[in-house]
């Protein structure tokens, strides 16, 4: 009978929406939609699963492989166009290293619950000597992410929730840490932060930090960017639909679409020939399974300005879409971008002006 077709068409097409929605954020396909006079080029490939990237000096990075457990460094050159060497790694049997900081002559590794701190050479090698500065953070949904240097020289350690929606028994989960790279004392700088990947330091501004917030509810929340306020709550667990800015807690400078998955944070030098200004960001939209239509797959561009009362607050606009899986992203100091995509075999791809 008709109807029954009808309904069996609809069923078919509601499982395929399903099985869509799951797949879509770890499709591997690239095929960038840039803004014109933008290029984007494919450095390199098989590099696992990439969280970070940092560079040691101008000619080489160091690239974090989480699904690998190592920390890699990738020679690279610039004659007009940027040229990948072979990557070495400099640190292995790591759990899930999802980003590093140069500090003196030292790396800061962030692993899963552990922060370490590893001795280099001058030519940028481990000497051999480490010392674990924090460790037995909890894990769960999420785990700890990034870690960078603020300008006072102590270390902010971005630590995700252990669940969706709950009460947190360890005060560390959910939080942004301070830590002391000399001694390993720590503490709380700020709560209510779910899962933050990364922050950047933007002078003027401050430190400004991603936070993607709960899943199943529908439109809500959206994917925030904060402005760090030592000792502040940023609103989780008690951010429901009804209270998305609790009572007592800092609102987002800049928000995305909910369930997107904003991830990476690169602060545009003056230096750079793409788009922007001195207080321009730029961020990773990873995608996510938890919405209903595809999301994410892109790169954002971050404006902020300052209003008479001197707040800040952000304007968010695509910058390049159809990215697969973008996750971390750097400038190099020439003003390049480079962004590597996550899923698949793990490339770093570049964006120039031409």
């Amino acid at each position: 009978m008709a109807w029954g077709r009808h309904a069996t068409a609809l069923v078919i097409a509601l499982l395929l929406l399903v099985t869509a929605r799951q797949i879509w954020p770890y499709a591997d396909v690239h095929d960038p939609v840039v803004q014109d006079g933008m290029v984007v080029d494919l450095l390199i490939g098989n590099l696992g699963g990439p969280t970070c990237m940092e560079w040691l000096d101008n000619e080489t990075m160091l690239v974090c492989d989480r699904d690998d457990g190592r920390i890699l460094l990738l020679p690279l050159t610039y004659d007009g166009t940027w040229k990948a060497g072979t990557p070495e790694p400099l640190l292995e049997s790591l759990d899930r290293p999802h980003d590093v900081a140069l500090l003196d002559d030292a790396l800061i590794v962030s692993e899963a619950g552990k922060l370490t701190l590893f001795e280099l050479d001058e030519d940028g090698t481990w000497n051999g000597n480490s010392t674990v500065l924090v460790e037995g953070v909890p894990e769960g949904n999420h785990q700890t992410n990034a870690v960078n240097v603020l300008p006072n020289g102590t270390l902010v350690w971005h630590s995700g929730s252990t669940c969706n929606v709950c009460e947190e028994v360890d005060d560390r989960n959910a939080a942004l840490l301070w830590v002391n790279a000399s001694t390993g004392e720590h503490g709380v700088l700020a709560s209510g932060v779910r899962n933050s990947f990364d922050g950047v330091w933007v002078e003027g501004i401050g430190y400004l930090f991603s936070d993607n917030g709960r899943d199943w509810e529908g439109d809500h929340p959206p994917e925030e960017v904060n402005l760090l306020v030592e000792g502040a709550d940023y609103g989780w667990p008690n951010d429901a639909p009804e209270t998305p800015v609790p009572e007592g807690t800092e609102a987002p400078v800049a928000t995305w679409t909910p369930h997107s998955s904003l991830n990476g944070l690169a602060h545009r030098p003056v230096n750079s020939d793409l788009p922007g200004g001195n207080h321009t960001v730029y961020a990773t939209v990873y995608g996510s399974w938890n919405s209903v239509v595809p999301v994410g797959h892109e790169i954002v561009r971050i404006d902020f300005t300052q209003a008479e009362d001197g707040t800040w607050s952000g304007t968010t606009s695509v910058f390049a879409s159809e990215l697969g899986t973008p996750l971390p992203i750097v400038f190099h100091p020439n003003g390049d971008l480079f962004y590597a995509t996550f899923g698949g075999n793990g490339r770093i791809h570049v964006i120039t002006a031409r």
